[in-house]
């Protein structure tokens, strides 16, 4: 067999980093040694007329782009909203890449299918969304909030008497788009690509909750089809939108409803969090991360429709040489693509694996983990909690703006825990997410003494 025909040699290599580098998820530094420069340099920027063997590039690769690596699976890294995989995960994934299937057809690869439908099943269940709803394995919350938001738009105007798929959007109705005033950006990346602008903002109260009153009069102020998003999870508080009440007044007024529930969405699976998600299922869209909470690997975004009809008249492509199944929906008839990895397999796994009760527990525990954070963040010297934590957001202050960045950056350089700078109601914040499955009480506490030590830190050069 030709060298570079032989997988196991080279898996072995990449199978050896791989776990060198793993081991280090718990007490290894947090932010990269080398910047894109450094890296760039040693991994030479020279294309070669011959390379070398399979297994020198791959040890190459490894020396070369670790330095530059975040070590974001750490438990105390709460930068932005990023879980880290758990192993039944990571080796489904690793599966999915060895398998090297494309998951499109039905006809074409009904192994990987078959795990991502069930998985698929699983989600609606434990999410409480509605058991006849669609769901497509996309990119992220970023594609999943698109899918939501062309199958409302399409929808919105079939009812109003014009179809997009026969005659595209000019000339049509306007679609009013209705946005909380802090929604995520990823609402607003995904209404430019669906054609819908930059939405009406709706007010939102101190947590960032989009207001009843603010909706109810936004509505009431045009006519026409419209689409109103709601979110499960505020990046700095973590609240969720009063999905009922928000829900019945969209309705009233004929809009259709999506929720960005990226990591929000996860609530419903744990008991005592389910009150954050009431009514949410009433909606007719949503978005959520697997990458996120549920922690599979990179990537891996859910689509939601409640409707199937409506996602596979926004989504669905067919041509004769696809042996797309005749009276059942393949996979790209809910997904913009038709070639692509099989991403609900990890999904499977993970969820095979935790069970209903492991996935609560998890769930839950980030959750708790939050609240281990917040009250540590209290008794430092002039921290402040901004938020109220009711989820897995904590959002804090450390005196005037100048002050609060110099911690974060003492944070970041201690290497032990991380957290993300923002700003948030005219203040510069550090905002701590936990969403690693490992972080646990434990880590949450170490958590609070590497901010301690950021802090005394601070202080001490002042």
């Amino acid at each position: 067999m030709d060298d570079r025909e032989g997988f196991r040699p080279v898996l072995g290599e990449a199978a050896s980093f791989a776990g060198d580098w793993l081991d280090g998820v718990r007490e290894g530094a947090i932010p990269p040694r080398a910047d894109i420069d450094a890296v760039a340099d040693a991994l030479g920027r020279d294309l070669p007329a011959r390379g070398p063997s399979p297994e020198a590039v791959i040890a190459h690769l490894a020396a070369a782009v670790e330095p530059g690596l975040m070590r974001m699976h750490s438990p105390r890294f709460h930068g932005w909203v990023i879980g880290g995989a758990q192993p039944v995960s990571l080796g489904a994934d690793w599966l999915v890449s060895a398998w090297d299937q494309n998951a499109g057809l039905r006809s074409l690869s009904p192994g990987v299918v078959a795990a991502e439908e069930i998985a698929a099943s699983w989600l609606l269940r434990l999410l409480g969304l509605p058991d006849g709803a669609e769901v497509g394995f996309v990119t992220g919350a970023t594609a999943a909030n698109l899918v939501g938001l062309v199958c409302a738009r399409d929808a919105t105007l079939r009812r109003s008497g014009w179809n997009t798929a026969v005659d595209g959007l000019a000339g049509g109705p306007r679609v009013r788009l209705l946005v909380g005033a802090e929604r995520h950006g990823s609402i607003d990346g995904a209404a430019r690509l669906a054609g819908l602008g930059g939405g009406r903002e709706v007010a939102a109260d101190d947590q960032g909750r989009i207001r009843l009153d603010a909706l109810r009069a936004a509505l009431a102020d045009g006519d026409g089809p419209a689409i109103v998003c709601l979110q499960a999870g505020n990046v700095h508080s973590g609240s969720f939108d009063p999905f009922a009440e928000a829900v019945e007044i969209s309705h009233a007024a004929g809009a259709w409803v999506h929720i960005d529930g990226a990591f929000g969405l996860w609530a419903a699976a744990a008991p005592r969090l389910r009150a954050l998600t009431a009514g949410m299922g009433g909606a007719d869209s949503w978005a959520t991360d697997a990458h996120k909470t549920l922690n599979v690997p990179y990537d891996c975004g859910v689509a939601v429709v409640a409707r199937p009809e409506a996602m596979h008249a926004s989504m669905a492509q067919h041509a004769a040489y696809l042996q797309s199944s005749a009276g059942i929906a393949d996979p790209s008839d809910r997904v913009p693509e038709l070639s692509r990895r099989a991403r609900g397999v990890p999904v499977y796994a993970a969820l095979a694996q935790l069970g209903r009760d492991g996935v609560a527990d998890l769930v839950q525990g980030l959750a708790d983990a939050a609240t281990v954070i917040a009250d540590g963040l209290r008794g430092l010297a002039g921290a402040e909690v901004l938020n109220d934590v009711v989820y897995t957001q904590v959002c804090a202050a450390f005196g005037d703006d100048e002050r609060t960045r110099r911690v974060g950056d003492a944070l970041r350089a201690g290497g032990i825990a991380l957290a993300s700078p923002s700003q948030w109601r005219g203040r510069a914040v550090l905002r701590l997410s936990v969403s690693n499955w490992l972080t646990d009480r434990r880590e949450a506490e170490r958590t609070v003494e590497a901010v301690r030590a950021a802090v005394e830190k601070v202080d001490r050069l002042r």
